[in-house]
């Protein structure tokens, strides 16, 4: 992952373990509210993606702005990411107030899917984030949002890793839930389901909370994934406080 150079209200944070993954986040000195909802977005920008990658930045645009107009927005940090071989982190958690989509530039699709490695990495920043401000009496729950149309075939990191990872959450005290979707995507030419079966099985060996179908990528299909996850995000928000995740919305 390149190297980040942090805004004024920003920390870096190596992430410990496998890999040299690493996020950025605003500092809890710097923000306003008592309790967060950490959103982690994350894209896959790999060269199978080109002929939609358009409409994807789109759905992203719109799952921020929808967000942006919740009763819950100064409630709500986002992070956004990118990857291919590689994890790039776009911006790290940070208030809404201080996202502008229309600042979002287009992806670039190239290379292979490390898809364990991206979910890993936002798994993980979320749960050192979120001891962070626990630490510091912050209430804190989380929802991590996976886009792919692809099978990994790059990371270093195993189902396995991302499986205890989630596990440790769940019996620890630093983050009252934390729920993570895993979204197939497919080219509308490609009439095979082996992808979407592939993200079924990872989901399940992973331990993450829900894999959805989204079908073709198509410019319909994506408003209606942008509806979705932006429910998704409102419903885990308002969650906050109740000691348990949300439940799990049908696509």
């Amino acid at each position: 992952m390149p190297k980040m150079m942090p805004a004024d209200d920003m920390d870096v944070t190596q992430i410990p373990g496998p890999g040299t993954f690493q996020f950025s986040a605003v500092r809890p000195e710097n923000l306003g509210a008592t309790e967060y909802t950490l959103v982690s977005i994350v894209v896959d920008e790999t060269g199978s993606v080109f002929h939609f990658a358009t409409e994807l930045l789109n759905t992203v645009k719109s799952i921020v702005e929808a967000c942006q107009k919740s009763p819950r927005a100064e409630n709500l940090m986002i992070r956004l990411l990118s990857f291919n071989d590689k994890v790039t982190e776009i911006h790290g958690f940070k208030p809404l107030s201080t996202i502008n989509p229309k600042d979002y530039k287009p992806f670039n699709p190239d290379g292979i899917t490390a898809l364990y490695d991206a979910v890993y990495s936002s798994v993980s920043a979320t749960l050192l984030y979120a001891k962070l401000l626990s630490d510091q009496d912050f209430d804190v729950n989380a929802a991590v949002y996976i886009i792919t149309d692809g099978m990994d075939n790059k990371s270093l990191i195993t189902p396995a890793m991302i499986a205890d990872k989630i596990k440790k959450a769940k019996i620890g005290e630093d983050i009252e839930s934390m729920i993570t979707v895993l979204v197939g995507l497919k080219d509308p030419k490609d009439r095979s389901n082996d992808v979407s079966k592939a993200l079924e099985k990872f989901q399940k060996q992973a331990h993450l909370t829900q894999y959805v179908d989204a079908g073709d990528a198509t410019p319909k299909r994506l408003a209606k994934l942008a509806q979705f996850v932006s429910q998704s995000i409102a419903s885990q928000s308002q969650a906050l406080g109740t000691g348990a995740a949300s439940q799990p919305l049908s696509f």
